[in-house]
Parts: structure tokens; sequence; C-alpha cells
């Protein structure tokens, strides 16, 4: 019988472990076939490490950002992971709760939801109809919580939660238990009125206006934004024409490409990567292995003959991340996957990060899951 380790215990004994160590970003480990990049600088003193009993949590002037880590031990407690802050941020939210998520069982934070409607807070939820009628959307939806499902053939995909209408969290994790634990994937966390603004009217297009997949408008007030000197770039599919964009921010490329696909299936993409790497531009990319044999028209066959240093995942979970890296200085993330179902079929939504600081803890996550993959 494993003995749980009392949370408040485990997290002292972090915080006072971060506060004595230097927080610089993760040692390059060798990258055979191709050229590493250039250095691994340290983060800017802006951002902060989040102390985390399971994970990787940075702070910066205007976001959170989580890594789940599913090669801790500790993991398979299913506790203290970068759920908990997803939690507390529910906790303090005074307004309104608006979620939009394609799957949803982890029963905390259900049970956070539920104390947010008990004091006051309009929580409202568009979930996948397929997963709709599960435990925990059920019981929310019994005790009062509307939760629409979207009732079409294509996936309401989304994985983002607006809070009080000032913040947003998004990323690739669904709400799950095997999302939060056993399963690579990113969430981050950002305070922006704008960000929010483009958020809730694709949430409202959902909710109130019945719109999935094709029938969705694209009428994202602020597309593009500043927020504390870092450009955003705000996307929703399948309108806003995302694979179209991304092919051209692969395309300026100049030094490197570095990826992580759950699944890659869209033909354009592949087609835009190899380009580069055949102009001289350093390419690689980690897949998930549950993908690469059973998906069909899946990339990577394609990639490893074109010479891209392409290999599978080497977690026994998924690789559930959707992440390029461009120039260690643009990072795009979000629940799009590179499929031509997700850019014309799926409710899915994708930021454009254009910062060398954020750029660089997404690529500190690169090389972690690197390490532990497979060459084809």
């Amino acid at each position: 019988m494993i003995r749980r380790i009392p949370f408040f215990l485990l997290l002292a004994l972090l915080t006072l472990l971060f506060a004595c160590t230097p927080f610089s970003t993760a040692t390059v480990p060798p990258f055979p076939g191709t050229a590493p990049p250039k250095t691994t600088t340290a983060a800017a003193p802006f951002i902060q490490p989040i102390p985390l009993l399971v994970g990787y949590g940075y702070q910066g002037p205007f976001f959170e950002l989580y890594f789940t880590d599913p090669a801790n031990p500790v993991s398979k407690q299913q506790t203290g992971g970068i759920d908990q802050a997803i939690i507390a941020s529910i906790d303090a939210a005074r307004l309104s709760v608006d979620v939009a998520i394609y799957n949803l069982s982890l029963r905390e934070l259900g049970n956070a939801l539920l104390r947010a409607r008990d004091r006051g807070v309009l929580v409202r939820m568009v979930m996948e109809s397929d997963n709709r009628d599960r435990p925990v959307p059920q019981a929310l939806s019994d005790a009062g919580i509307p939760v629409l499902g979207d009732r079409r053939e294509g996936l309401m995909h989304h994985k983002f939660i607006i809070i009080d209408r000032s913040q947003v969290w998004t990323g690739s994790m669904n709400f799950t238990p095997s999302g939060a634990y056993q399963d690579h994937n990113n969430v981050i966390h950002l305070r922006s009125l704008k960000l929010a603004e483009n958020f809730l009217v694709e949430f409202n297009e959902m909710f109130q206006d019945d719109l999935f997949g094709p029938a969705a408008r694209a009428d994202t007030p602020n597309p593009v934004i500043e927020v504390d000197q870092v450009r955003l770039e705000t996307y929703f599919s399948p309108d806003d024409k995302v694979e179209a964009r991304l092919v051209e921010l692969i395309a300026s490329a100049e030094e490197s490409i570095y990826f992580l696909a759950y699944a890659f299936t869209s033909d354009p993409l592949a087609e835009a990567i190899i380009q580069r790497q055949a102009a001289g531009v350093t390419v690689a990319g980690v897949m998930d292995a549950d993908q690469i044999q059973p998906n069909r028209g899946t990339e990577f066959d394609r990639l490893h003959q074109a010479g891209i240093n392409v290999r599978r995942d080497g977690n026994k979970g998924l690789m559930h991340h959707k992440v390029l890296i461009i120039d260690r200085s643009v990072v795009v993330t979000g629940s799009y996957n590179f499929t031509r179902s997700a850019d014309e079929r799926n409710d899915e939504n994708l930021l454009i990060f254009f910062s060398p600081e954020i750029a660089q803890l997404y690529l500190d996550e690169f090389w972690r899951i690197y390490q532990q993959a497979q060459t084809p």
C-alpha cells in the first residue's frame, strides 16, 4: 500500500529547494545528426519557477506556464500536478467561469466548478457530445450547471477556460487524470482582457449561437495583440485558416524548427518543413508513437525519409503536445493538432507567441521529451 505524503509538506520542501537554487534553463543534451542550438542561456530574470510536486511551472509578467511530468514516480498518485493550479484559479473566480473542453473527468476540478457556482459565480460549459454523459459532466449538469454538447460529427476539441472575462487557460491538456499525470501536456494561464475577449466570443458562438465546426464565424475581435511587449496571435479553426498561417510561419524559419506533435497528417505542413530542412534549417521533432502506426496519412515516414530528425516518443502515455518552436523565438501551442480534421472540421484554438523567453521554456520541454524518445 502506497501512503500519500502530505501535499503541503512536499510543497514547502520544494519551495525551499527552489529558493536555494539559481534558476536556469535545462542543459541542452547531445543532438545526434544535427547542430544543437547555439547556446542555452539563463531564463530572463522576470521568469521564475513555480514549485510543483509533479510537473514544471514558470511564472512571467502576464502568464504562468505549466508542463506535466509523466516520468515522475509521484505522478502515479495523481496529486500535486498542474491541475491543482487550474483548480486554484477557479476557486479564485468572482464573476464567471466559462469552460470549453473536449473531455472532463478530474473530479476535483468538477468540485471546484460546483464551489464556484455555490458562491454565485456564473459557470457555463461546452463539451464534445461524445463525452457529455460521463460521470463528472453529468454531475455538473444534474447540479444545475448548463453543459452544452456540440452534437456534430466534427470534434469540439477546445481545451480552454475563461475566468472573470479577464484570464484564459489554454493548451493541449484535457481535464482528465491521464491528461494531467500520464501524458505529456502543456497549459498556459494568461491575463489579458483582449485575449479573454477573443476566447469569450468563440465560447459564446458555441454556447449561445450553437455554431460549431464549419458553421463558425471568423469574428475574433483582437487577432493580434501585444501584452508586456510580447506579440500574441489568436486563431480558431476551422474559421481562421490556421494551416495557411502555420505554413507561412514555417516558411519564415531561418535557423531552426522543433516540433512536438501528437497527430501529424497535414501534407502542407510536412512539405513546408521539408523545404526548410533542404534550405539548411535545423529541424527535429517528436511524435506520439501510438499515433504513428495506425494513423492513416501520418507524416512520420515522409519526414524521416526526407532526412529529418524525427523520433517516436518514449512515454507509456500520450505525447499530447501540439507545439512548434521557430528560430528559438516563436512558439505555437494550443489544442490544434497538425491534421486536416483540425483545420477543416473541429473546433480548435491556437496561439502564437513571439518571445525568445517563452520559446526557451518550450524548448526545454522539447529536450526533456527528445531525450526519452526513440529513433525510428
